[in-house]
């Protein structure tokens, strides 16, 4: 799948002393330090059935932070993106508006790939939809099948989580909430004759008027976790013998630690024997009038809507990185006010001859992205340095700065 226009990163000042990357993990709950030489990372894409709100747009961009540091400080780094566009939500908005599902995808995608440029986000290495991954997903199945770890029931095609013991041992939350978020979250806990609540559904047996594909097992079309795992490791950058774990990075929003990421690492590490990811990375939930900005709820702010308003890009990427990416928090224009004044600020104070003092600032900017991307903590310096140089200061370097803000930051002025 063609991905979008690819960017660049500014020369970084070979003084700036890099740290290594520590990321939050969401299911240890502590810091990882990312230790693999190249390292990878795979972020869950969007399942195309409505434009790019703010919530995905806030994830897109914490984990372009952390890939632009994976490539500054590491050398290179290996990303890969998904789209999921064959799944009940784009089937059902498809039917619903009397529209082919394909043509809906193919739109959607379309206007998600422009709202990621507009917003400078870095495109992955590999962009890959499940419908053009479907021959890997399908061999990926028939491994789990000959492992003898599914079953089936009526044609769909289970992994046996009684038979993985370790992955029901390791629940991120108590089993009874497990089950609760995975009816919540597309799983079918109630469904009679499965082994086990929880156990995924690898294949989904072919339904009358729904998009089907051949596979040794039956036709049908595959289950949601099944996908990233095939698309994660039939991609990867390096042999598995190079490193202890399949990926190194597995991100998305929270909404994902659990059922989607815990059992793409349980359909992994069933068959690799190896754990998935060295870190389990997640973005926070962005809200408007006091709820989570969800499709189902429909309070949604599109990154497309506030272009076309005449918001710059540029304030639309500040606003999301004035709090912390693992926060969840609440949208209102009042971020978005602070953030246009921020830009206005930078712009001003970069256009001057004479800037206060700049090289202590770029290092801090790579120390606090090192430190679980403490964005909040950047701006509050570079308010600082604009304060300093509007009272004179002097010593800096404004191309210097404007350098270190394109590429860590993906702030352009």
């Amino acid at each position: 799948m063609r991905s979008w226009p690819s960017g660049s990163i500014p020369p970084t000042n070979e003084a700036i002393v890099h740290q290594p990357l520590a990321l939050s993990d969401s299911y240890v709950k502590q810091r990882v330090l990312i230790s693999q030489k190249p390292p990878s990372l795979y972020v869950c894409g969007i399942t195309p059935y409505d434009a790019t709100h703010l919530g995905h747009a806030a994830t897109y961009v914490a984990f372009d932070l952390i890939n632009r540091y994976l490539k500054i400080a590491y050398g290179r780094s290996w990303f890969v993106e998904n789209i999921t566009d064959i799944d009940d939500p784009l089937l059902e908005r498809a039917a619903r508006d009397h529209q082919d599902w394909k043509v809906l995808a193919h739109s959607q995608i379309e206007l998600f790939c422009s709202d990621m440029t507009a917003l400078r986000v870095l495109p992955p290495d590999v962009y890959k939809g499940v419908v053009e991954s479907m021959e890997q997903i399908i061999s990926l199945v028939q491994e789990h099948i000959d492992s003898g770890l599914t079953y089936s029931l009526d044609g769909d095609i289970y992994l046996d989580l009684t038979k993985i013991p370790h992955s029901l041992n390791q629940l991120p939350y108590e089993e009874n909430k497990c089950v609760e978020i995975f009816r919540e979250r597309g799983g079918d806990p109630d469904r009679a004759g499965k082994s086990h609540p929880l156990d995924p559904l690898l294949w989904r047996a072919a339904r009358s008027g729904e998009p089907e594909w051949k596979a040794p097992f039956g036709a049908g079309r595959p289950g949601w976790h099944v996908e990233c795992v095939a698309i994660a490791l039939k991609n990867r950058i390096s042999p598995f013998s190079e490193h202890e774990t399949s990926i190194t990075i597995q991100g998305g929003g929270s909404d994902l630690v659990f059922p989607h990421h815990f059992m793409t690492a349980t359909q992994s590490e069933s068959l690799q024997g190896r754990k998935f990811a060295q870190a389990y990375v997640h973005a926070g939930m962005i809200g408007l009038h006091g709820e989570k900005m969800s499709k189902s709820k429909g309070n949604l702010v599109f990154v497309s809507k506030l272009i076309g308003e005449g918001v710059e890009p540029i304030a639309i990427r500040t606003a999301l990185m004035l709090d912390h990416y693992q926060e969840d928090r609440m949208w209102d224009k009042h971020k978005l006010e602070s953030a246009i004044r921020i830009v206005e600020r930078m712009r001003s104070a970069l256009s001057r001859e004479i800037v206060a003092p700049t090289d202590t600032v770029v290092q801090s900017i790579a120390d606090m992205i090192a430190n679980n991307l403490d964005t909040p903590s950047i701006f509050r310096s570079l308010q600082e340095w604009c304060e300093r140089t509007e009272d004179g200061g002097s010593g800096g370097s404004a191309g210097e700065l404007s350098r270190a803000l394109d590429a860590y930051l993906g702030l352009a002025f």
